[in-house]
């Protein structure tokens, strides 16, 4: 099983990184490969991706969600196996950390080869610095789910 773990200093509040983090369909405009995301209900969404040329779907589930501290969630069905959490700590007042950590299982010969010499640790890097760009451009959220799951 692979392990990323990245983090990202963030010039905004911990409550509009949050926000915007619960904004799942948004996703593609940050995370590179992520093609599109459908919010199903409060838990679960359904991702398609196209990474490498390689295209899969797959269904995830929220685990555990606590407004301005994290979101954990886990792949439910799907051609990804894959597990993880992204915390938002306060910096001060104006600036948060983001950190993501993933447990994932990589499928296939090319997976495994990718996995052992960095490629989802990279894509987690570029993913968390895009996003944010997308926060300190954009200033504020688009929205946000405030419900604790």
């Amino acid at each position: 099983m692979g392990k990323v773990q990245e983090s990202i200093d963030v010039d905004v509040p911990v409550t509009a990184a949050y926000n915007q983090w619960t904004q799942f369909e948004e996703f593609p405009m940050f995370m590179d490969g992520v093609e599109e995301i459908t919010q199903i209900d409060d838990r679960h969404n359904h991702w398609k991706t196209k990474i490498a040329g390689v295209k899969r779907e797959f269904d995830t589930e929220i685990v555990d969600q606590v407004p301005d501290d994290h979101v954990a969630w886990r792949t439910t069905s799907g051609d990804v196996k894959q597990t993880g959490m992204v915390r938002f700590e306060p910096i001060d007042a104006t600036h948060t950390r983001v950190m993501m950590e993933m447990d994932f299982q990589p499928e296939g010969m090319a997976e495994k080869a990718a996995d052992m010499v960095g490629v989802l640790d990279r894509q987690v890097k570029g993913d968390l610095k895009r996003f944010k760009h997308f926060m300190e451009k954009r200033g504020t959220e688009s929205g946000g789910y405030r419900g604790r799951l």
